[in-house]
C-alpha cells in the first residue's frame, strides 16, 4: 500500500464475530457513503408510518442544478415520490434527490439518527453542494470505519430501530449499481446462483473513495473501508479498498454448501 493513502478499515463476520480491522478510529470524509444515514432515517420514517412511500416531493431547480453523480436532475418530471428518491439515492447515489430527502426529514433528524445509533463521529455535516466555500461545512459527511461497521451489523441483525427499517434500508442497498471498490474482489454474480448478496454504499470524492456494506454468502459479513489520498494516489487507494474486498468475500463464502 502506499504510504500517502490513508485506510480505515473494518470487517466483521457476524456468526463468530471475527475481525479484521485498520485504524477502525480514524475520522475520514465519507463522500456518499453518508447517504447511508440519511436513506436510514427515511427507512425508519417508513417503518414506523410518519413518513409515506408514495408522499410527492419537489425538486427544486437548486436540486436539478447540483450535477454530479444521479439522473433525476436531468429527466423532466419536477415531482418524484419518497419511495423514487430513496431507489434514486441508494443505486446511482443521486445527488438531487438527496437533497430534496434532506430538506424533507431535515439535516437534523439525521444527525439525531447517528447520534441515537451510538455513533459519536460518524454523520451528515450539510447538503450536497456543487462548491464548497467559506460558511459552509468542508465535506458532505465524515466519519469511521468501526461506526459504521457497527451500525451495519445492527441493521444486518435487524435490531436497529425495527426488523422493517432494516429490512427496506437492505433492500435499497441492495440496488446499488456501484461494485468498482470493495464489491469488486467479491463473487456477486446474481445469474450462477453461486456468489453471494451484497447490499453497500460507496461515495467518491476528490482525495476520497469509501465503500461500506453488508454481504451474505455461507457467512454474513459487515465492512467499512474508507480511504483518503493526496493527488495522483487514486489507483493505490482503489487497490487496497479491492484487497479489502478479497477479505470480505473470503470470509463471507459462497451460497453452496461446503461439499458441493
Amino acid at each position: 500500500m502506499s504510504p500517502a493513502v490513508r485506510i480505515g478499515a473494518m470487517v466483521r463476520r457476524l456468526d463468530d464475530g471475527h475481525t479484521l480491522s485498520t485504524d477502525p478510529d480514524l475520522i475520514l470524509p465519507l463522500a456518499s457513503v453518508g447517504k447511508v444515514l440519511l436513506l436510514a432515517e427515511v427507512a425508519r420514517r417508513l417503518a414506523d408510518r410518519t413518513l409515506a412511500a408514495d408522499q410527492p416531493v419537489e425538486l427544486l431547480d437548486a436540486d436539478r442544478a447540483l450535477g454530479g453523480t444521479g439522473l433525476l436532475g436531468q429527466l423532466s418530471p419536477r415531482w418524484w415520490t419518497v419511495a423514487d428518491l430513496a431507489t434514486a439515492v441508494a443505486t446511482v447515489s443521486d445527488n438531487a434527490a438527496t437533497n430534496a430527502l434532506l430538506r424533507l426529514v431535515t439535516l437534523g433528524a439525521v444527525q439525531d439518527l447517528a447520534r441515537d445509533a451510538g455513533l459519536r463521529d460518524t454523520t451528515v455535516h450539510d447538503r450536497i453542494r456543487a462548491e464548497r466555500g467559506p460558511g459552509v461545512p468542508e465535506t458532505f459527511a465524515t466519519g469511521t470505519a468501526g461506526e459504521l461497521c457497527a451500525f451495519l451489523t445492527d441493521v444486518a441483525k435487524g435490531t436497529w430501530q425495527s426488523p422493517q427499517a432494516c429490512e427496506l434500508l437492505r433492500g435499497w442497498l441492495a440496488g446499488n449499481t456501484d461494485r468498482t471498490m470493495v464489491a469488486d474482489s467479491i463473487g456477486h454474480d446474481p445469474w450462477s446462483g453461486e456468489g453471494v448478496r451484497v447490499e453497500n454504499k460507496t461515495g467518491t470524492d476528490t482525495g476520497v473513495r469509501a465503500d461500506t456494506g453488508i454481504v451474505s454468502g455461507r457467512h454474513t459479513v459487515v465492512y467499512a473501508v474508507i480511504a483518503a489520498f493526496p493527488p495522483g494516489e487514486e489507483r493505490a487507494a482503489v487497490a487496497e479498498l479491492r484487497r479489502w474486498g478479497a477479505t470480505v468475500d473470503r470470509l463471507a463464502g459462497p451460497h453452496r454448501s461446503d461439499n458441493s
